[in-house]
């Protein structure tokens, strides 16, 4: 019943992550377009309208509110038939992150690598489920628009401190704050250094401020090593897919988003990540 219980948590924070995604992303379009320039009445309350605490979601298309029997996880969606109920247009998000929001959700309680029992056990792992909303929410950003918004990667290393914090003291542990804050340095400042050096080539700005919260989630200086390595393994796997589906050769033209491959390597590392690096030395040692 727990399980049952966290994957329905997962799912909701997932039809969270998908209104999230489209407000950021409308509101960000909004301040681009006043860049230099003081915000119009208009758009200020555009922005507001946008609102993720106190404004209802609304249709994309006809403006019509919401009511709860719209918005129920993935069974309206299924139900509507991925259609507007009142104006019959293409419904833009998908069950996908609520989905994805499951799984992780289902995957963390599964494989959680921390006490699980005690009140103080519960906030964190609560914690956890809603740092990986917002993790879900940059992944699901980047893979759309190849762009990650400071605002989301701010919150996320807010949430990912704030979570290595009541890790530690679940634990009683003080030494992994100062290994989370190692493993942030790595990622984080051998990102900066590749922007830097490319001029922005190899790797955008918003990875780099990524892999600080990426770093810390990794929680160790050998975390971070993996996050690195997996994601580019998971990247490199993708392109290649992706040329033989499209039959295409691999080139400098084709813009591949990095997030979503760097988010994902990093909540394996956090999940699994002891016993990967358990298994690779054991691996070397067998050699």
């Amino acid at each position: 019943m727990i399980a049952v219980f966290v994957t329905f948590v997962g799912v909701c924070l997932g039809s969270f992550v998908n209104a999230l995604v489209w407000r950021t992303r409308q509101k960000e379009l909004i301040r681009n377009k006043a860049v230099g320039k003081k915000l119009t009445k208009t758009q200020q309350e555009q922005l507001k309208r946008l609102s993720i605490v106190s404004e209802r979601s609304r249709c994309t298309h006809c403006d019509h509110e919401l009511g709860a029997k719209d918005l129920v996880p993935v069974l309206s969606y299924l139900y509507l038939r991925g259609k507007c109920r009142y104006c019959g247009k293409k419904i833009e998000d998908t069950p996908i992150a609520e989905l994805f929001g499951g799984a992780v959700a289902l995957a963390s309680y599964a494989l959680w690598p921390l006490a699980l029992d005690g009140v103080l056990a519960g906030v964190a792992f609560a914690a956890w489920l809603v740092l990986s909303a917002l993790l879900l929410a940059l992944a699901l950003y980047d893979a759309r628009w190849q762009i990650l918004p400071d605002r989301l990667v701010a919150a996320a290393t807010v949430a990912a401190a704030l979570f290595v914090i009541l890790a530690s003291w679940t634990e009683g542990d003080a030494s992994r704050l100062l290994d989370a804050f190692w493993g942030g340095l790595l990622i984080g400042g051998l990102f900066y250094l590749l922007h830097q050096i490319s001029g922005g080539r190899w790797i955008g700005g918003g990875d780099v401020k990524l892999g600080f919260a990426l770093g810390v989630i990794a929680g160790s200086l050998s975390g971070a090593f993996l996050v690195i390595f997996g994601a580019s393994l998971l990247g490199t796997l993708y392109a290649v897919g992706i040329s033989i589906v499209t039959r295409q050769p691999l080139n400098g033209k084709v813009r591949i988003p990095f997030g979503p491959f760097l988010i994902l390597a990093a909540v394996i590392t956090f999940l699994v990540g002891s016993e990967l690096i358990e298994w690779y030395r054991n691996f070397l040692l067998g050699l």
